[in-house]
């Protein structure tokens, strides 16, 4: 896998938003991240996270986020989150594109 980001990050799907600042982040215990490594989640762990995508002319601009991980609790979160074992809630930056980085 080939993304180009200064940081490994986990792929997420930013439509499996729970609350706006919480997203599904995993059904197992251990993701892969973007350099290939198995990332082992626990609650608390700090997590950066990414979404593929392209600005309005095609080029990539991958939306990324960093968070902490949480387990994810489908008797608050919704019945429909019961997927996912973990979440990432995101820290008060929110969810951005890779090209507004460093802004």
């Amino acid at each position: 896998m080939c993304i180009d980001m200064s940081q490994a990050r986990i792929f997420v799907d930013f439509n499996e938003m729970v609350e706006s600042d919480l997203v599904l982040l995993s059904k197992t215990d251990v993701k892969v991240n973007s350099d290939g490594i198995d990332i082992t989640l626990f609650s608390g762990m700090p997590v950066y996270i990414y979404m593929d995508d392209t600005d309005i002319s095609g080029k990539k601009d991958n939306l990324l986020a960093d968070g902490f991980v949480e387990l994810n609790n489908p008797s608050v979160n919704g019945d429909w989150t019961r997927v996912a074992k973990w979440c990432c809630r995101i820290n008060n930056r929110g969810i951005f594109n890779e090209s507004e980085k460093y802004t």
